[in-house]
């Protein structure tokens, strides 16, 4: 069992002021091994504005999911949205960017713009199981905390229009839950809020100084 130990022994104690008691502890932890955290949650959840403040708060994050630009990508080529004939190779595609994403961090404290279980979700959401790669990955790249985001009632990006006309995000977001429980994880599910709302309780589990909110 992945455990959801939330402490990344920064080893700071920060000065007073948040921002750069965060800059300081984000210092130290990147002397140390590795430390990966997931925020994931179905479509409109408010993940990319999540994202966006985990950026400008100056802590390391993926910036975009590679999903998204594969599979715009993929229906290009097709000229459609993708069906279930099609996500075998978009699925594969999709893993190997999460595992060479996983593999290129090194050092300290980074945040990941969903993670590699969340194939499980979005595979059985078209009907199929799991492939043998993703259950290999999954077992071989561990995170050390998935943080899930509950619906809000907002579309992020124009291909979260299909989900809303199919009313499926809440299966979806259910799924990739179901998915991550699959991979032996324990997620910490990070209720509706505003963005620096949910980065300050995000901080507060693991226990790193609340960003300053002047801009940066």
């Amino acid at each position: 069992m992945s455990t959801t130990s939330t402490t990344p022994d920064t080893g700071q104690v920060g000065p007073p002021t948040g921002g750069s008691a965060l800059a300081a502890a984000l210092a130290a932890a990147a002397e140390r091994e590795a430390r990966r955290y997931v925020i994931t949650g179905g479509p409109s959840s408010g993940k990319d504005e999540l994202i966006e403040a985990i950026l400008n708060a100056g802590i390391p994050c993926m910036e975009t999911e590679p999903g998204r630009e594969i599979y715009r990508k993929h229906r290009e080529r097709l000229g459609r949205h993708l069906l279930r004939e099609d996500r075998h190779e978009y699925s594969l595609e999709v893993l190997q960017a999460f595992i060479s994403e996983f593999s290129a961090h090194k050092s300290g404290i980074r945040f990941y713009n969903r993670g590699i279980p969340d194939g499980y979700g979005w595979d059985s959401f078209f009907g199929l199981g799991p492939t043998p790669q993703l259950e290999e990955a999954s077992r071989l790249f561990r995170y050390d905390t998935i943080f899930v985001l509950d619906p809000l009632d907002t579309f992020e990006d124009p291909d979260d229009i299909v989900w809303a006309k199919d009313r499926e995000i809440r299966r979806v977001h259910e799924l990739i839950v179901q998915g991550y429980y699959d991979a032996d994880y324990e997620p910490v599910f990070v209720g509706p809020n505003d963005a620096a709302g949910r980065l300050d309780f995000i901080c507060a589990n693991l226990r790193l100084p609340k960003p300053s909110r002047e801009p940066r």
